[in-house]
């Protein structure tokens, strides 16, 4: 297995992690989102640092990376989760959420100006196809109502998606920092989460149930998903994870389904059918390396 095939596998584990975030969040409903947010990414950043000690590496070293990389890790995890809960909170959630998912087909259509970068009629072919199934995941097959008395959340929604599908590509442009360095990107979410929560939100102090929901969102779903997702965005297809990044919704919905908290539709079984077909087309170019069909980007 080449070295670019390794990295899109390890950072297609980010999209399973992700899968979690839903079932997770259903036990802490009650936890003010930058509260969570906070304490989320100061457990992965602890663990991280933990981790990183553990195997002989040096934390402060990894941390002295240039500002450029610092301003663009910080901006991409904290950034994108509070536009994310500006957007919920100012316009409908599946509309706003709708919105904030077309991030991954636009990782796909920015790929395109890396250098280097090649973009196939399947990548643009899996993320419409990817995209469309999400509608019918998120949306549950019904109609979709854009009023404009909720332009800020749909606005907020917008940067949400420009910030984390910039931050993934540009992240090549970094591909040098270390995936260790993501823990300090974590602990600058995790304060910047804790300054937004002092200033808009009343403290709820975690029974022990959510306690270990939130122990499980800092190592997977906002933890380790950052590391491997960094890893494969740097070194890894970008055009492929962008497209498998719509597998977050379908299994989040499969284990919602699996553990009751949702039922299987004729709309949700059409939505993942999309999904999955989209993936398959888009990876079937790790099979035809040499493809024709090929729209030359630099």
């Amino acid at each position: 297995m080449n070295e670019k095939r390794k990295a899109t596998l390890i950072g297609s584990v980010a999209v399973i992690l992700w899968a979690m975030l839903a079932l997770f969040t259903t036990e802490v409903a009650d936890i003010p989102p930058f509260q969570l947010v906070s304490l989320c990414f100061g457990i992965a950043s602890i663990f991280s640092a933990l981790w990183i000690s553990l195997r002989g590496g040096d934390v402060v070293r990894a941390l002295r990376q240039p500002p450029g990389a610092w301003a663009l890790g910080v901006a991409g995890l904290f950034g994108y989760h509070f536009f994310y809960f500006v957007a919920l909170a100012n316009a409908p959630a599946v509309e706003a959420s709708l919105i904030a998912y077309l991030w991954p087909l636009l990782i796909v259509l920015f790929s395109a100006l890396l250098p280097g970068e090649r973009l196939k009629w399947q990548h643009i072919g899996g993320a419409v196809l990817g995209l469309s199934g999400a509608v019918l995941l998120v949306g549950k097959g019904q109609a979709l109502a854009f009023d404009p008395a909720f332009a800020l959340g749909y606005g907020a929604a917008i940067i949400c998606s420009l910030l984390w599908s910039g931050y993934s590509v540009v992240n090549r442009r970094y591909r040098n920092v270390p995936v260790g360095a993501v823990c300090g990107f974590c602990a600058g979410a995790a304060i910047f989460g804790l300054v937004t929560h002092a200033m808009i939100e009343d403290w709820v102090t975690p029974d022990a149930r959510q306690w270990l929901a939130i122990l499980g969102l800092g190592l997977g779903p906002v933890g380790a998903a950052f590391f491997v997702w960094d890893h494969g965005t740097k070194h890894g297809d970008i055009q492929i994870l962008g497209v498998l990044a719509y597998g977050a919704p379908l299994l989040s919905t499969c284990l919602l389904i699996a553990f009751g908290k949702a039922i299987a539709t004729p709309a949700i079984i059409v939505g993942c059918t999309l999904i999955v077909g989209g993936a398959v087309l888009a990876s079937a170019s790790l099979k035809s390396p040499k493809d024709k069909h090929q729209l030359p980007v630099e």
